[in-house]
């Protein structure tokens, strides 16, 4: 059973910069990419970026291409999203999630396992 928790989440003003972070624990091996998903208020959740586990490769959705990066750290099982440039409209929960599979990962719908979600705010 994969497990993710999320940390970094907060408040801040445009144009400034978070860092999220993701713990990942339980069948690792088994994972073919980590994703990063996120849910406004009164909207569906979408996709914003996601790496391959064991290559590393990274996708990112058009509209945080240019702001956002995603990274991982595999001896710490651990995935960062640097978010820099942030816009009002970034404001969601951000979740971690894993994705067993390469169908539809860049999609919500791919993700196997989900955390709990961390909340960003960027204030105008």
């Amino acid at each position: 059973q994969v497990q993710l928790v999320e940390s970094g989440g907060g408040l801040v003003q445009a144009g400034g910069s978070l860092r999220l972070s993701c713990a990942v624990s339980g069948g690792t091996f088994s994972m073919y990419a980590i994703g990063w998903i996120r849910q406004a208020p009164g909207k569906e959740r979408q996709f914003v970026s996601a790496i391959t586990w064991s290559g590393g490769r990274t996708y990112y959705a058009d509209s945080v291409q240019g702001r956002f990066t995603i990274s991982r750290d595999n001896g710490r099982n651990t995935v960062y999203l640097q978010m820099n440039s942030l816009k009002p409209e970034d404001t969601a929960v951000y979740f971690c999630a894993a994705a067993s599979t390469v169908r539809f990962f860049t999609a919500p719908k791919g993700y196997d396992y989900w955390g709990q979600g961390t909340q960003v705010t960027v204030s105008s």
